[in-house]
C-alpha cells in the first residue's frame, strides 16, 4: 500500500518537473528532495513534528517553509511537500523521491546502473565505466557507484537483473572454468 501511495505521489511530480517550462529540471528536484531528507534524517526533533498527527498542517508547513528557506528549496519542491504534508504522506518521502527518479529515468530512456568497485574510482574511471556500460546496454546509463569490500579488485556493474562481472574474482572463476573444461 506504501510503496502504490508513493508512485502515486512520484509521478504526479514526474509529471510536474518534466512538463514544459518547468522552473527545475529533474535531476534539481532529485538533489532538493535528497536534501531535505537528509535534514529530515539528521534532525529527529524535526522528524517528530514532521511525522507526528498530534501537529497541526499548518504548523508543519511552516516549519517546511524554514528549512526550505534555509536549504534554498524551490517553490516546486516546497509545494510539493506541502502536499506531501497535508496528506500524512511525509513518512514515505523517501520511497517517493526514489519512485521519482525511477519514473524520470524511464521517460528520459535512461537506465540506472549500479557499479561496485573494490576501492574509490577517480571521475575518468567512472566516466569510461558508464560509457562501456551504454555500449553494452545499447541505452543511456545513470550509473551509481559504491565501493564493496568484498571485491579484491575491479568492479561489477547491475542494470535491471543483468550483472557484468569486471572483478578479479569473476575473471579468476572465468579462468577456472576454462581450465576444468578442458
Amino acid at each position: 500500500m506504501a510503496l502504490a501511495a508513493a508512485s502515486r505521489y512520484a509521478k504526479a511530480l514526474v509529471d510536474v518537473a518534466t512538463a514544459r517550462g518547468a522552473e527545475l529540471e529533474p535531476r534539481q528536484v532529485s538533489e532538493q528532495l535528497r536534501d531535505f531528507e537528509l535534514a529530515l534524517r539528521s534532525a529527529t526533533e524535526l522528524r517528530h513534528i514532521l511525522l507526528s498527527p498530534a501537529v497541526p498542517p499548518a504548523r508543519k508547513r511552516a516549519v517546511v517553509g524554514r528549512i526550505g528557506e534555509t536549504l534554498g528549496l524551490s517553490r516546486l519542491v516546497q509545494n510539493f511537500l506541502y502536499v506531501v504534508i497535508d496528506h500524512r504522506r511525509i513518512g514515505l518521502l523517501d520511497q517517493i523521491r526514489a519512485a521519482f527518479e525511477t519514473l524520470v529515468d524511464e521517460r528520459l530512456g535512461v537506465v540506472r546502473a549500479d557499479v561496485f568497485s573494490a576501492g574509490e574510482l577517480a571521475d575518468a574511471e567512472q566516466k569510461a565505466i558508464a560509457a562501456q556500460l551504454t555500449r553494452l546496454s545499447g541505452k543511456r546509463v545513470r550509473a551509481e557507484f559504491a565501493i564493496d569490500d568484498k571485491l579484491i579488485g575491479g568492479v561489477t556493474a547491475r542494470i535491471g537483473s543483468t550483472i557484468y562481472d569486471g572483478s578479479v574474482r569473476g575473471q579468476l572463476e572465468a579462468l577456472r572454468r576454462i581450465m576444468t573444461a578442458e
